[in-house]
């Protein structure tokens, strides 16, 4: 069981934060909260915060000044005048049950976020079951680089803005929007961006139709907030979703508001023309391999030029996108096989990643996938397992339990078992030794999921 959102308005949280307040962030080590908890110190917040491991992230905040314990523990709150929380702690996180114990404001982070981006005009919220990130990502750059100097919270760091992270000026807001236990409801967008809808979250979503009526509601938020929607056209649970609710689409056939067409893959890496709903056509060049990458280019462009963006400098500006980090990030090569890093882990995810690799370096494809949560896993199974069958190869790490425990009777053997000449290994070390005698050039390793899987990459030599 999880925390719920607190749904404090923004206004609110500004009267909690007046005067440079004492912030304290359990959970500080995560993407989304780290970069929240750097906006904090630059509003003149003393900011602390707890998680349960060192990472990069937690380091670059105390190089900064912040104070991070490497436990959770009541005693870390100490003299917290507002504290900060994941919906992933448990209800039983000392820290949290002492903030409560004390009556210090409690806050989460999708109401923290929905404070911050409170104060810009322009608030793009690109949500969607997949490409989010990568879609923050282009969208940052493209802005940043036509010269709009957006501030962007996402998903995955990016290295042009050196961390997930980047602040700019006050009228555009670029922030990764997801829907998990409804968070986005607690956000302010006025250009909701949908990228795509499937069903995940089992934990939390009871089925397909519940997704999209969390969609659904958020569109009509943003159109609540005097905004606009702007949507995948392609997608049919998008399409479903969106019934009587007014928006702009985006996508590949010919109905759409902006339109691909002329789409050819070069090494991998799409080229195709934009088409403008006024006509105009303009050609774009991705440095990024996979197809699935044309829909996330689309809505970018297109959230830019409804943001009043420069159309000729963003389509141009593609040509130096760097992708985002863990999405087909290539690390290194070993004896001749190319060993890249991607977070996908939704059957449609890794599906599309192995079409990527296979595109763009040939040869043999081997996936590696650590499965995330018991509950994703029992649910999209025969999905997953459809999925991994397409690499020549699939090797299986043990799930990633996250916040869960196994209850559901769920295993990476179990799901091996569904793969023709898959192989479940019982830990990382067991594994490497196993891909050290197997790599030979042409090779591509893909190291896929939304766990500490990449420590796998390390043992590859």
């Amino acid at each position: 069981m999880s925390l719920p959102n607190t749904r404090y308005g923004a206004k609110a949280i500004c009267e909690m934060l007046a005067g440079g307040k004492k912030v304290f962030f359990c959970g500080i080590g995560g993407i989304h909260m780290s970069s929240l908890a750097h906006i904090a110190a630059l509003m003149n917040c003393k900011v602390s915060g707890s998680d349960r491991r060192r990472s990069p992230l937690t380091e670059r905040l105390e190089k900064e000044g912040a104070v991070i314990y490497y436990s959770h523990n009541a005693e870390n709150i100490q003299d917290a005048e507002l504290f900060v929380y994941t919906v992933a702690i448990s209800p039983d996180n000392p820290e949290y049950l002492e903030a409560q114990r004390r009556g210090i404001p409690t806050v989460s982070r999708a109401d923290f976020l929905g404070f911050v981006m409170s104060a810009y005009t322009n608030r793009v919220g690109i949500s969607g079951a997949h490409g989010k990130s990568t879609c923050v990502s282009m969208a940052a750059h493209i802005f940043a680089e036509t010269g709009m100097d957006p501030t962007v919270i996402s998903g995955a760091e990016y290295a042009g803005m050196g961390g997930a992270y980047r602040i700019g000026g006050k009228k555009d807001f670029i922030f990764e929007s997801c829907e998990y236990m409804d968070n986005f409801l607690s956000f302010c967008p006025n250009l909701a961006v949908i990228l795509n809808i499937e069903f995940d979250h089992a934990d939390y979503f009871a089925d397909l139709e519940a997704v999209r009526a969390s969609f659904a509601s958020y569109a009509r938020l943003s159109i609540a907030n005097g905004g606009r929607v702007l949507a995948n056209g392609d997608d049919e649970n998008t399409r479903i979703a969106l019934e009587g609710i007014e928006h702009i689409t985006f996508g590949i056939g010919e109905n759409n508001d902006y339109r691909a067409v002329d789409i050819k893959i070069e090494n991998g890496n799409p080229r195709f023309t934009v088409i403008c709903p006024d006509g105009e056509k303009y050609a774009v060049s991705l440095p990024v391999a996979g197809e699935h990458n044309v829909y996330n280019a689309l809505a970018s462009f297109a959230a830019l030029d409804i943001c009043g963006g420069n159309r000729e400098k963003a389509a141009k500006a593609f040509d130096s996108f760097m992708g985002a980090k863990r999405r087909m990030e290539f690390k290194k090569e070993v004896r001749g096989a190319k060993i890249f890093e991607d977070y996908a882990h939704h059957p449609t995810e890794i599906r599309a990643t192995i079409r990527a690799a296979r595109m763009a370096q040939g040869g043999r494809v081997i996936c590696v996938f650590q499965p995330h949560t018991y509950s994703r896993t029992a649910e999209l199974l025969e999905d997953f397992a459809t999925a991994l069958g397409e690499a020549d190869k699939t090797y299986l790490l043990p799930i990633y339990s996250a916040r869960e425990t196994d209850t559901l009777g769920v295993s990476s053997e179990l799901l091996a078992s569904k793969i023709d000449g898959a192989v479940a290994a019982e830990s990382f070390e067991a594994l490497a030794k196993i891909l050290n005698a197997e790599l030979k050039e042409g090779d591509t390793l893909l190291i896929t999921g939304a766990g500490d899987v990449i420590a796998l990459t390390d043992l590859i030599k």
